[in-house]
């Protein structure tokens, strides 16, 4: 545990590092959740200059497909550094960003899984309930995936893996190369989508960010949920 401490908090400094060299500002804050085969970095305060003057110009857009290059030009640098700092072989990298908010999360995925069954529930929530809720919003935004599993990260962080989602129009769209269209439009319909469906009911607690990405050619959706602290730790 305690090298796992470690590792998170050189990882930290790595993010904000990279954050701060490659947009001009770093992140005010960086909170790093290492659950092998995990990896979950979320952060705050995060708006770059221009980026705070492109929101102003309703260009939101603009600024989601500049990072989408960005994070997509660094993913061989990040992996490497993973491996340097923590021997992480991270297999596959997503993020997502709620400019609103001015948060943003990275997701590693690392090469050896765990099955869901390893990564235990707090007795006092409704597990069941909640993955319920995640078929529901899934059904509602295009269909019921063939496989879904949660995984209880610790007090803040619930990550959650959709297989088999797409539907027919949606995987013509992506052979047709319109995955970056695809993935735009989904976006904020799924979390408003995931949003109604009251998960907060099953993990008692207050949600206060949503994210998704996918991996278009594995057929699979993920979402990453930040929750609010328990009651002793706010």
């Amino acid at each position: 545990m305690a090298k796992e401490k470690t590792t998170e908090a050189e990882i930290s400094g790595y993010i904000s590092s990279m954050l701060r060299d490659h947009f001009g500002k770093g992140p005010a804050s960086v909170y790093v959740t290492l659950q092998p085969p995990f990896l979950v970095i979320y952060f705050r305060g995060f708006t770059a200059p221009m980026e705070q003057i492109l929101l102003k110009q309703k260009e939101s857009k603009r600024i989601l497909e500049t990072r989408e290059i960005m994070m997509s030009d660094l993913k061989e640098e990040m992996k490497e550094e993973f491996r340097k700092i923590g021997g992480l072989n991270v297999q596959e990298l997503y993020a997502d960003w709620n400019l609103g908010a001015e948060t943003g999360v990275i997701v590693g995925i690392m090469e050896n899984g765990e099955s869901e069954e390893n990564f235990s529930w707090p007795a006092e929530l409704n597990k069941k309930t909640f993955m319920e809720l995640v078929v529901k919003a899934s059904e509602e935004a295009q269909k019921v995936p063939d496989k879904t599993e949660a995984y209880w990260l610790n007090e803040r962080t619930i990550f959650v893996r959709r297989s088999g989602i797409l539907v027919r129009i949606e995987k013509a769209l992506i052979e047709n190369g319109m995955s970056k269209e695809l993935k735009t439009a989904k976006r904020p319909l799924e979390r408003k989508i995931i949003q109604e469906v009251g998960m907060e009911k099953a993990v008692h607690r207050k949600i206060v960010d949503y994210f998704v990405d996918w991996n278009f050619q594995k057929d699979e959706g993920y979402i990453v949920l930040v929750l609010e602290g328990p009651a002793k730790e706010r």
